[in-house]
Parts: structure tokens; C-alpha cells; sequence
């Protein structure tokens, strides 16, 4: 481990420090720790990584990377019968993905197996922990609430060498699941039901994904937690707010099994809320389960995965976390903060490009037959090296269904019968007539075109509306799925009742799928290609597209429109 003074310290252009940041630097300042600064992200691979977790590697790595020290990837691999290695394959995805690296520091709370269990050895010849008979439910009964105290459980008093019997007993299998539990022996009259002898070990006999059949008994998280910082030198165990009341117990063990005068401190941020999400790992399991979406990187999905599938980009989630900031309290993020954050990412790398969703033909009949132009046209205005497309232009060409109305009022700046619009990149032209099917519905527009108007060549006559367009011979079809928000609810865990469900907030719309038409440009376009559709959002190649089948994903729309509709 490499010592850090407080002249390593990178400074924070712009902004007042955070109350981590205060903590960490008053640690540099007093020599604690000899200066070092070390923190670990410590996810159970359980499930998916979402958008809150995405927050706290951001925070981990970040002040990591500030304060010249190191972050630890440690996984809580303390519950095989929930823990899986697709998910640890997919957390090192993420993490890799999000811009943050641990190095030769991968650790797991398996690795520690064998220490914690002379650690609980240890306790229970110091007369500090014992086997307990009693079941689950019987011990949080006799825990009772913090206003009094608790039941002792009747094996309290066991001897130290029954207990010592018992545990090696419960270690070689001996015992089904769930009928002893180790306990530590602390204090239940404590006001903080966590030190009302807790359980520190119970038996799984359970393969795990990376012991095997070694074990039949499995530390619980509080117990593997502080040990392993401890053991991997971490000075600043940062977790979110609902461990505070845990802290006593981490200094409790570390205190009673640690002799060294270096200790791991805990300390704890607000995790993050957003609206119209749930950020429960037992929810989105059970929406994948019950395939109310289509698996953890469904782009509707908060996981880190989905939102990637959904074309979100690193800079942008890293953005975000940085505006959302390190609070002590708990409070709900607008969720249109994040989609802000990719906008303006997007905005800046995201070539432009013609598409149409909702495709009504325009056929200009004073444009030759059988002529194509090619438009040289701009990529990116905001990218100065964003270069330039060729874009090809015929007589027929489609327009969105809802720029054309037969019937316009006063405001509508599209066309209409009479009126006049500027092809973007191309020309103005005018709406001669309206041709319509048997039962009524417009099927096709004729229009006539002004040559002496074409883009670029120095014309000065304006019109007041704009459209976008997609030459009819030349177009590219590409299955396009138009995401929206996965609940309609801007609480969705807020139920109205005991039997009301989070599901029933579900959004019937949040997922549309059609057939658009796509300028030529793209069809050579792979997975992850982001591009702005001018006029509609911004969209990304999905991993199912094949080179005869581009399929598009809607990252977000080009505005805040949710917004305004629920107003």
C-alpha cells in the first residue's frame, strides 16, 4: 500500500466539497490511516447492477481516483442460494463499461472463508457467541421492538465447549438448513435491535459458485462485511444511509476480533431514488421472472445493462451522478435529470440523420422522372470534426404522417393543402393535392418543388416550417422500438393498499414497435451507433440488428415531453 499526502490531493475546480470528501480530506490532514485512502464497491452478485449502484461506483472509484488511492471490486458472495456467475460476469461488465478499473484488486467475500470462521471461533471461546436451536421466526419474536428489551433466547448460557461442538457440527453438515444459527452474544436490552445478539452464521447446504461444497455454513453479510475491509486495508467503507444503524455492530466485531490499532470506518450516503422507477433488486428480478420485460438488459430496464442496450453512454451516467451529488438525507430524483444527462451527451456525438416513423408518400410532380440528386449534408453542427453525408433526393419522397394536415389551424407551420414547407437540406415545396383511398384516408400527397430554392445555393426566401424526409427509392426499412418509461406512476412503490401491486403501475405504453424509413446512410450501422433522428430523438442500434435488418432503439426524445404531458 502506498502512502498519499495531503499534497497529492487533486483539487475540486468549481465546487465546495461534499461532506465525504470534508471527512476524507480532515483524515489526509490528521495522518490517519498513515493518508491512505482505499474504498471498495461491494455488490452481491444476486442480480443486475442498476442506476443507483452505477452511483455508488461512481463515488467509490471516483473519490478513489481523486484522493491518488485505490478501490477494491469485492463481491458479497455470503448466499450461494441466490448467487449466480452470470451476474458476476455482468457486474465486471458494468463496472469495466462505466470507465472504472480495480486492477489486480478483485476480491470476494469467499476468499475470506476460512478466516471468518476461526473469527467466530474466536468469539465463541471469549464467551461471545453461542448456537442457537431456536427458528427464525421464534428469534426475531424474542428480539422484540427498541422501546424494551428483548427475550434471551434459553442456549444462551451453553457452555463454551458445547457451542464449540456444535459449530464444527453444524460446519461438517450435520445439521438440515435453518435448524441452528450462531449468534453473537452482545446485548438484548440495546435500543438498536441489531445488537440484540446477532446472527452471524447460519447453514446452507448449498453449492456455491466458487467454494463448491466446501461449506454448510455461511457468514451473514454484517459479519463478513468490516473483517473483510479490514483484511483488504480499507480505510473508508462508504455505504448508503440504511446501514447506519448497522455501524455499531461492523465496530462491535472488528473491536472484539482485531487487536492492531488500524481500523476500516463506515460511512453513509442516501442512495438514489428516481421517479417512475423502482430500484428493488427483488422487483426487477420478479419482472424478469414473470417476463413482464424481456430479461435485466431490457432497455425499459434501470440496470446498468438496460440502460447501455438503451444507447445511454458512460459520460452520461457519470454526468449524472456528478449533478445528483452526495447527500445525508434521503430524497426522490426527477428520473428527467438523467435522461437531461443523455441529451446533452448525445447531443454533442450523435450524427444527424433522416428518418421517417410514421411514413405518407409526397410525390413532387414537377421534379424529373427517374432523377436522383445527391445532398452533401452536415453530420453534427455540434461536432466541428463531424464531417459531412451524402444524401440522395428523388421525386417521390416520404414526410411524417402528422407533418401534413388537410385542415390546418392558424398555427400549424407543417403542410397543408396550399401551403408551402422547406425540405430540410433539400427545397420548398408546395401541396398541389391530397389523394385519398376508398375508405377516406390520406394515401399520398402531390406536391411541386421550386428549383431555385435548393439548400446552400444562396436563396433568401423563407417558409416557416422545416421537415424532415426520406427519398422513397433509396430508403432503408429498420424495425424501430419507440421506449418510453416503464411505469406510469411517478411513485410506483407507493401502494393504495396491502393488496395493490407495483405491477399495476406498469405502463401499458412503455414499448411501441414499427417500421420506419431511414436514410441510405445508415444501413451499414452496428451496435452501439447512436444517432440523432432529426425532429423525432435519439436512437441506437440494438444488439439484434443483422445486416438486413437494422433494428433502432429510442434512447430519449429530443425534449422533455413527458413533462408536459402529465402536467
Amino acid at each position: 500500500m502506498i502512502d498519499k499526502g495531503s499534497e497529492d490531493i487533486k483539487p475540486t475546480e468549481g465546487k465546495s466539497l461534499n461532506f465525504l470528501e470534508t471527512i476524507i480530506e480532515e483524515d489526509i490532514r490528521k495522518g490517519k490511516n498513515d493518508g491512505r485512502v482505499h474504498t471498495r464497491f461491494p455488490p452481491e452478485p444476486n442480480g443486475y447492477l442498476h442506476i443507483g449502484h452505477a452511483k455508488s461506483i461512481c463515488l467509490n472509484f471516483g473519490l478513489a481516483d481523486k484522493y491518488n488511492g485505490k478501490c477494491n471490486l469485492r463481491f458479497d458472495d455470503t448466499n450461494p442460494t441466490k448467487e449466480e456467475q452470470e451476474y458476476v460476469n455482468s457486474i465486471m461488465e458494468d463496472v469495466r463499461w462505466l470507465g472504472f478499473d480495480w486492477e489486480d484488486r478483485l476480491f470476494y467475500a469467499s476468499d475470506y472463508f476460512d478466516q471468518l470462521y476461526e473469527w467466530a471461533i474466536k468469539l465463541i471461546k471469549d464467551g461471545k457467541a453461542y448456537v442457537d436451536d431456536q427458528p427464525a421466526d421464534l428469534i426475531s419474536e424474542q428480539r422484540g421492538v427498541p422501546t424494551r428489551p428483548g427475550i434471551e433466547s434459553p442456549f444462551r448460557k451453553r457452555s463454551i465447549e458445547e457451542n464449540l461442538e456444535l459449530f464444527e457440527r453444524m460446519k461438517k453438515g450435520e445439521f438440515p438448513d435453518a435448524s441452528k444459527v450462531l449468534r453473537a452474544k452482545i446485548d438484548m436490552a440495546s435500543p438498536n435491535m441489531h445488537m440484540r445478539d446477532p446472527v452471524l452464521y447460519r447453514i446452507l447446504h448449498s453449492n456455491h459458485h466458487r467454494t463448491g461444497d466446501k461449506w454448510c455454513v455461511y457468514p451473514m453479510y454484517d459479519f463478513a462485511h468490516g473483517q473483510s475491509d479490514y483484511l483488504e486495508g480499507i480505510t473508508h467503507s462508504i455505504c448508503t444511509l440504511e446501514f447506519e444503524i448497522h455501524r455499531p455492530l461492523y465496530d462491535w466485531f472488528l473491536d472484539n476480533l482485531i487487536e492492531s490499532e488500524y481500523r476500516p470506518r463506515q460511512h453513509e450516503f442516501a442512495r438514489l431514488n428516481l421517479s417512475y422507477t423502482v430500484m428493488s433488486k427483488r422487483k426487477l428480478l420478479e419482472l424478469v421472472k414473470d417476463k413482464y420485460v424481456t430479461g435485466w438488459d431490457d432497455p425499459r430496464m434501470p440496470t446498468i445493462s438496460g440502460l447501455r442496450r438503451r444507447g445511454y453512454t458512460p459520460e452520461s451516467i457519470r454526468n449524472f451522478a456528478d449533478r445528483v451529488g452526495v447527500a445525508k438525507r434521503e430524497n426522490v430524483i426527477d428520473v428527467g435529470l438523467l435522461e437531461f444527462s443523455i441529451r446533452e451527451h448525445l447531443n454533442l456525438i450523435s450524427p444527424r440523420i433522416f428518418a421517417v416513423l410514421d411514413p405518407l408518400k409526397v410525390i413532387i410532380t414537377n421534379y424529373p422522372e427517374g432523377k436522383t440528386e445527391e445532398l452533401n449534408l452536415e453530420n453534427n453542427p455540434e461536432d466541428p470534426n463531424g464531417g459531412n453525408r451524402i444524401v440522395p433526393f428523388s421525386r417521390e419522397v416520404y414526410i411524417e404522417r402528422d407533418d401534413f394536415m388537410e385542415d390546418p389551424p392558424n398555427k400549424f407551420f407543417r403542410l397543408g393543402p396550399g401551403r408551402e414547407v422547406r425540405l430540410k437540406g433539400a427545397y420548398v415545396i408546395k401541396c398541389e393535392d391530397v389523394k385519398k383511398d376508398e375508405n377516406g384516408n390520406i394515401i399520398e400527397l402531390h406536391c411541386t418543388y421550386d428549383p431555385t430554392t435548393k439548400s446552400g445555393s444562396g436563396d433568401q426566401r423563407k417558409v416557416k416550417g422545416t421537415l424532415h424526409w426520406v427519398s422513397v427509392n433509396h430508403a432503408v426499412d429498420a424495425e424501430v422500438r419507440l421506449y418510453d418509461r416503464l411505469f406510469s406512476k411517478e411513485f410506483p412503490d407507493e401502494l393504495e393498499n396491502e393488496n395493490d401491486d407495483f405491477k399495476n403501475n406498469l405502463n401499458p405504453d412503455s414499448l411501441q414497435v414499427i417500421t420506419g424509413k431511414i436514410e441510405p446512410s445508415v444501413k451499414n450501422a452496428k451496435h452501439p451507433d447512436h444517432f440523432q433522428f432529426q425532429r423525432l430523438g435519439y436512437f441506437c442500434v440494438d444488439p439484434d440488428s443483422i445486416p438486413d435488418k437494422l433494428v433502432f432503439n429510442r434512447t430519449v426524445s429530443l425534449k422533455d415531453t413527458w413533462a408536459k404531458m402529465n402536467k
